[in-house]
């Protein structure tokens, strides 16, 4: 190791994602839906957990035991930080991944994840993870994996190269640039470059609007996700002759939206994959069917199967819960080279009949709805489509009353601690966390800074939503933030006031009945 972040972005903190794939509670629907048996998960690891929101989410939120690392010690601070407020025990490391992939002090794990570790570390450290993933996943076990992957980042990979080149110049080492800075320079050069029409651009047109979305996203995004020294585009078949060196095999995917090829794959692209009998085959076509950039998979050590009764009974009892409400669920879903349009007369009577945001098994869901002649098949597919694009999620198994309550004491003294941070003012380009720990779901759900500042405000004054603007105006106006209304920033007090209090109203009537039955309010 020539140098202690092993080539890693370390001066830039990674963003504050939450990431659901890694959430054990959605291993039973999505595995019941392929015909295997899920395992039960009492303990986890996550490898290169960020900031560690997911794996301090998922600690707090169920009674797995959940262990993890970071190389970077800011970043391992903030999810110890968080781990301590929680109470969950989850085992946060600073650590590099040789230190914490050797330690003989760790339990065998039901659970292993990565989220994009794998694209971007060294060869090295490729096999360091290996052999702990070897060694440590139980027999039944499931690996969660993401990764860049082929033939979506192709054509784009010559373009990173010369970003990459222009940010490790020497006059830029010489001159102590930061990271950031580094960035905008070499984005700046490379538009410059696309100014000259050079052929690459005339062969890959749509690299010039890659550029430009790169232009536009945050630095601390693009520092981690591009711009470290190693940065890998693997492909489904090389991921398999890897991982089945260890006995694994591929499970599904761990995106929900990609179980459904009727929403992802034309007519014609499903009759050719129907043709297609090798597994390992049929997924690495299917990426070039959707042209895919990033697989998000789970593998399985020695998955058992279900006939076909345990499956259907599996899909058929397993209760799920709105994350949206109803009219804010878009029936209109841009994919990767089309928009899919969801059938109103499927999706709107589903919508309403968990408009009431309490968990409904799917069978339950299907029963009550069998006078709009939709049949469990329909529900079921429905159910993942709108998990897939984050608007529902499945729910863990009910725990006993003891566990329980533990569950939603540890959820409630992190989601207290989360409220407390977003009263600080924020770096510049930093959004904080976004997410707040639902005991009923197991893992995140999407909260707003503001949202949140409201829910600090409803516990100092209760329900008077009319009390609400001025205490989070305070908290707003001392960070120096101003809001904006229509794309404009709003500089006087009585302005902010009046915005934060027709935003409280809507809040109150919309969201916060949603909140609470999640039980993050």
């Amino acid at each position: 190791m020539n140098n202690w972040n092993d080539g890693y972005v370390f001066d830039i903190a990674y963003t504050y994602g939450y990431y659901p794939g890694m959430n054990p509670a959605r291993l039973p629907l999505a595995f019941a839906f392929h015909g295997l048996q899920a395992p039960s998960v009492h303990t986890a690891c996550e490898l290169g957990f960020g900031q560690g929101l997911s794996t301090n989410f998922h600690a707090a939120a169920s009674g797995t035991r959940w262990w993890g690392n970071d190389f970077n010690p800011m970043q391992a601070s903030f999810a110890q930080e968080l781990a301590a407020a929680s109470g969950s025990g989850a085992q946060m490391e600073d650590s590099s991944f040789s230190r914490f992939c050797r330690r003989d002090d760790l339990p065998d794990f039901d659970f292993i994840t990565l989220h994009g570790v794998w694209s971007w570390v060294s060869h090295e450290n490729r096999d360091v993870i290996f052999d702990f993933i070897d060694r440590k996943l139980k027999p039944g076990g499931v690996l969660y994996i993401s990764y860049n992957t082929q033939p979506g980042w192709s054509a784009f990979m010559p373009l990173r190269d010369l970003l990459v080149q222009h940010t490790q110049q020497a006059g830029n080492e010489e001159r102590g640039l930061p990271t950031e800075a580094r960035i905008d320079a070499a984005l700046e050069f490379a538009a410059r470059m696309f100014e000259a029409d050079p052929v690459y651009a005339q062969a890959n047109p749509f690299m010039r609007d890659r550029l430009k979305i790169l232009q536009q996203q945050g630095r601390s995004y693009l520092a981690h996700e591009y711009f470290n020294r190693d940065w890998h585009a693997e492909s489904f078949a090389d991921m398999h002759r890897r991982l089945s060196q260890a006995g694994l095999q591929f499970a599904c995917p761990a995106h929900y939206a990609d179980h459904l090829d009727m929403a992802n794959l034309t007519p014609a692209q499903r009759q050719f994959m129907q043709g297609i009998a090798d597994p390992v085959m049929q997924q690495s076509v299917r990426d070039f069917m959707v042209n895919q950039q990033f697989r998000r998979d789970y593998w399985v050590r020695g998955g058992q199967p279900l006939d076909d009764r345990q499956r259907v009974q599996a899909l058929a009892l397993q209760s799920v819960v709105l994350l949206t409400e109803p009219d804010k669920v878009p029936l209109t879903i841009q994919n990767v080279a089309s928009e899919i349009t969801l059938n109103r007369l499927i999706y709107e009577p589903i919508l309403q009949a968990l408009s009431d945001y309490q968990p409904h098994t799917l069978v339950d869901l299907a029963a009550s709805l069998t006078h709009r002649n939709l049949n469990l098949s329909q529900v079921i597919d429905s159910a993942l489509m709108l998990i897939g694009t984050g608007h529902a999620a499945p729910l863990p198994a009910e725990a006993d009353g003891a566990a329980r309550a533990q569950i939603v004491h540890r959820t409630q003294a992190l989601n207290a601690h989360l409220l407390q941070k977003a009263t600080i003012a924020a770096q510049p380009g930093d959004e904080g966390v976004g997410h707040l720990c639902s005991p009923v779901t197991g893992g995140g759900v999407r909260a707003d800074r503001i949202e949140q500042l409201f829910l600090l405000a409803r516990q100092a004054c209760g329900d008077d939503v009319e009390a609400w603007p001025a205490q989070v105006w305070k908290h707003i106006s001392a960070q120096g933030k101003r809001l904006v209304r229509d794309g404009v920033r709003l500089e006087g007090e009585q302005e902010n006031l009046a915005e934060l209090a027709t935003q409280a109203q809507l809040f109150a009537r919309t969201r916060l009945p949603l909140l609470r039955a999640l039980q993050v309010a």
